[in-house]
């Protein structure tokens, strides 16, 4: 059934859940005081730094950082979809998934799927029947295992052969063609799109048809067809060999990205189960977000010619915005003439793992490729080389991979990493020094004053429900760090009081700050019987106000200098400065 869920049964369901009984399912807990413990099932231990709390209904590890609800776990550990762990949980607990209204669309998309998966067993009939076909596949090396676990078929020569088993009806016509199937004449007729091709079913998450790949037998063109953009369909997002690849791994160590069908099953069938291909595509930032929802090592495989660095450059562009700390990305290139499908299938699996042994890390290559356009003898050729990798380097996320990469790439200038950083960034000396100056101050006296905001966001995740009464608008005039999501957390509560840490956790699982707001729900507060944390919270509120208050006074006092204060701002000046 297709429709979006509502994000109010999210809440409830997270609410509901037994967080003990599901992660008590998949991994060794141990009762340890108010929480459980365990080993992390997330990155290799001896000492169990794996907590997961029943109060708060989530886990969190202090050796790797992971953490999460109980949807997140089963997404994390189990490889499933948010959708498959919403349906998975809510089946544990009884409950039904309702969705919101979309009837129409739901129905079409269902008998959709249904005419899919009944052109891919027509296909797979059709390949039992067909010598050429079964001898195309076996002399690839693909025996009769691999055939049916990738549900390899052939599409018949004929320009109707599909239109006759299965567009009876106009209707039917209709819906051959919404799946891509045929292809429409400017005359309104249709004809087969894939003809006398082999035929490799393109699989979602789930494991359903959404597409095919063809390619042809002999030297035809073009050698390999896809199906086009579809309502199932989108080749931007979807990777062949992803289900696959998470039906034979419980856990998912690293993903090879390959060039090809038969790369992704020749690897499959000397057990290398952890390939995948993109669909006629450069790599996107879809698949990067489905890859590194799986794992954190994700290498490139392709042929060491200049197409194939080619194509490493554009997935290497594409990748910058996705790098953070945990997060690898390597490079492999095979030797001219070979393939991930002609390598194993000449010298094994062994000879595949040594190259992804050897594959070159992301920094290097980037480094290596833009060293080969300049003279990196001369002052001015390593000046070049900054100059090209500043807009690649603006691309990547502040942190300590971004820190890294700018120290490798300042080696190789012969540049003080602190100075390749002013010139990444852009800086320019500021025309207003009298404005600029005062901001610098201001930071300056503000060091510490963020612990505060740090502390009120941690009461609020601790408990919930004594936000329920907070003002937001109180932090009007606050510009510190952290006080924008300490203001949504507020909106998020009051308009929904009953929401649990776990619930706020969830909102946040996608977002960057989610991965902060995680260490401080973490965070174990005072117990005792007379803490009161919605007296503490307002506290923390009203000094945050006092802060913001004097900021703002600055602020205006800072425009009055310059002579740039409005008549209603001198009266709103006057008015804070009235106040205590």
């Amino acid at each position: 059934m297709s429709g979006l869920i509502p994000q109010h049964f999210i809440d409830d369901l997270i609410a509901r859940a037994d967080i003990v009984e599901v992660l008590g399912r998949r991994i060794q807990l141990k009762k340890a005081g108010h929480e459980f413990k365990a080993c992390c099932p997330f990155h290799g231990e001896k000492t169990p730094s794996f907590t997961v709390s029943p109060q708060k209904g989530f886990y969190h590890c202090f050796g790797c950082g992971a953490h999460g609800t109980a949807l997140s776990f089963m997404m994390e550990h189990d490889h499933m979809t948010f959708v498959e762990a919403v349906e998975d949980l809510a089946r544990m607990m009884g409950m039904d998934v309702p969705r919101e209204e979309s009837e129409r669309p739901a129905q079409r998309y269902d008998s959709l799927f249904d005419l899919m998966r009944r052109v891919e067993l027509f296909y797979q009939k059709c390949l039992r029947a067909h010598e050429p076909a079964k001898e195309y596949f076996k002399n690839r090396g693909i025996d009769g295992a691999s055939a049916q676990r990738f549900g390899l078929g052939y599409a018949p020569a004929g320009w109707d052969k599909l239109l006759n088993e299965f567009g009876g009806t106009a209707a039917a016509k209709d819906e051959l063609h919404a799946a891509g199937l045929v292809i429409k004449k400017d005359d309104g007729n249709f004809y087969d799109r894939f003809r006398d091709r082999v035929m490799y079913p393109i699989r979602d998450a789930r494991g359903r048809c959404i597409g095919f790949g063809g390619r042809v037998m002999g030297n035809d063109e073009p050698k390999y067809l896809n199906s086009p953009e579809t309502v199932l369909f989108h080749k931007g997002q979807e990777l062949y060999g992803l289900y696959e690849a998470r039906q034979a791994l419980r856990q998912i160590d690293q993903l090879v990205v390959v060039e090809g069908y038969m790369d992704v099953i020749a690897l499959a069938r000397h057990g290398v189960n952890f390939a995948v291909a993109t669909l006629g595509t450069a790599t996107t930032d879809e698949h990067l977000n489905r890859l590194f929802r799986l794992t954190d090592n994700v290498l490139f495989c392709f042929d060491g010619d200049r197409a194939g660095r080619a194509a490493a450059w554009r997935a290497l562009e594409n990748s910058l915005p996705q790098l953070r700390e945990g997060r690898q990305i390597r490079f492999v290139f095979l030797p001219d003439g070979q393939d991930p499908d002609s390598l194993v299938n000449a010298h094994g699996p062994k000879a595949f793992e040594e190259a992804l042994a050897g594959g070159m890390a992301l920094s290097d290559f980037l480094v290596d490729q833009l060293a080969q356009s300049v003279d990196m003898t001369t002052v001015d050729g390593r000046a070049r080389l900054a100059e090209l990798a500043k807009p690649l380097i603006a691309k990547i996320p502040e942190g300590i991979y971004r820190e890294l990469l700018l120290e490798r790439l300042a080696e190789s200038v012969g540049l003080a990493a602190s100075k390749l950083e002013l010139m990444i960034s852009n800086h320019k000396p500021a025309r207003h020094a009298a404005i600029a100056k005062p901001r610098v101050r201001r930071a300056n006296n503000s060091k510490g004053q963020p612990s505060i905001i740090r502390r009120a966001i941690t009461l609020i995740l601790n408990h919930p429900s004594a936000a329920a009464n907070l003002e937001a608008e109180r932090l009007e005039h606050v510009n510190r760090p952290g006080v924008e999501i300490l203001r949504q957390l507020i909106e998020t509560l009051q308009a929904e009081p009953n929401l649990s840490t776990a619930g706020l956790l969830e909102r946040w699982r996608n977002k960057e700050d989610g991965r902060h707001l995680g260490k401080l729900a973490a965070i174990e507060l005072p117990t005792m019987e007379d803490f009161d944390a919605e007296a503490e919270l307002g506290q923390c509120l009203s000094q945050l106000e006092t802060m913001g208050r004097k900021d703002r006074v600055e602020r205006l006092i800072e425009k009055g200098t310059l002579g740039e204060l409005g008549d209603s701002e001198r009266a709103e000046l006057r008015e804070l400065q009235k106040r205590p």
